[in-house]
């Protein structure tokens, strides 16, 4: 083999590994992707002689609750979808239809590209849930579904136990409190939206009837869909740096063996040469 030809192959086989890390590299700082709220706690572990702190991000607790359909759901249900929540009670007479139509225009904006036919993206579900649940009634949330052309297999409206509503807006999502302006101090009535991922861990706070907010939480949705799940490792995980040293190593062998032909070749003998 030629110098050239040796020289070419190796500038061959080192462009792509080069690329691919500083291509890695670029893209792991320039992406932000939406931040995690609400620790539970920090871990640290020493791994390979370094110290290394974790921090343990709250989880959404398990519910069952009845949708406007009357049907008992719960995470199960919606497992591996990320979500958007917000609260609302039908005898509302402020925010509520508002924050329903932002979320209904929110619902239409949604589609899935990679579907043919039917765009409601399989990635995604909504959930409104009802701070007054004692008057809201399945039939009550039938209501409000059809007035604002509610698609049940993509959102949920839901009503059940106060205690269990409450508990998961103010003690699990600490959603921000605000008293009801007059119509009931008890109720949770709030703006906002919140995000939650595919491991139930609450991701943002986006304010429904902002339109600078909303477009903020429209982004948010699809940077989750990029992120990788930490819980699945694939089959290169933590494998790459072995990679790349063993593909080094594997170039260098064939420009030792190649050198060592080359000198073999020019000890040959005269005699042998013309034979």
């Amino acid at each position: 083999m030629k110098r050239t030809a040796f020289y070419a192959l190796i500038l061959a086989l080192l462009v792509p590994l080069v690329s691919y890390f500083i291509v890695k590299r670029s893209s792991d700082s320039a992406v932000q992707m939406p931040r995690h709220y609400l620790p539970d706690s920090v871990v640290t572990t020493v791994k390979n002689g370094k110290q290394i702190t974790d921090t343990v991000w709250h989880r959404l607790p398990e519910f069952s609750l009845t949708n406007q359909l009357g049907q008992k759901v719960s995470w199960k249900e919606i497992h591996g979808k990320i979500i958007v929540v917000d609260f609302f009670f039908t005898h509302c007479p402020t925010i509520c239809p508002a924050l329903t139509k932002s979320m209904k225009r929110f619902q239409d904006g949604v589609t899935n590209s990679r579907r043919v036919g039917d765009k409601t993206p399989d990635f995604l579900h909504l959930i409104s849930l009802s701070i007054d649940p004692e008057r809201d009634s399945v039939e009550r949330l039938k209501m409000w579904a059809d007035r604002f052309q509610v698609n049940p297999d993509q959102w949920w409206l839901l009503t059940g136990p106060k205690k269990d509503i409450y508990d998961m807006a103010i003690d699990e999502m600490k959603i921000g409190i605000v008293d009801g302006k007059g119509i009931d101090t008890s109720f949770i009535h709030t703006d906002h939206f919140v995000l939650i991922d595919t491991n139930r861990y609450v991701r943002g706070y986006y304010h429904g009837l902002d339109s600078v907010s909303m477009s903020r939480l429209s982004e948010d949705i699809i940077l989750l869909t990029l992120e990788k799940d930490k819980k699945k490792k694939s089959f290169l995980a933590g494998k790459l740096q072995m990679l790349a040293v063993v593909f080094l190593m594997a170039i260098g062998s064939v420009g030792v063996f190649l050198f060592i032909f080359r000198k073999k070749g020019k000890h040959v003998s005269p005699g042998l040469e013309k034979k």
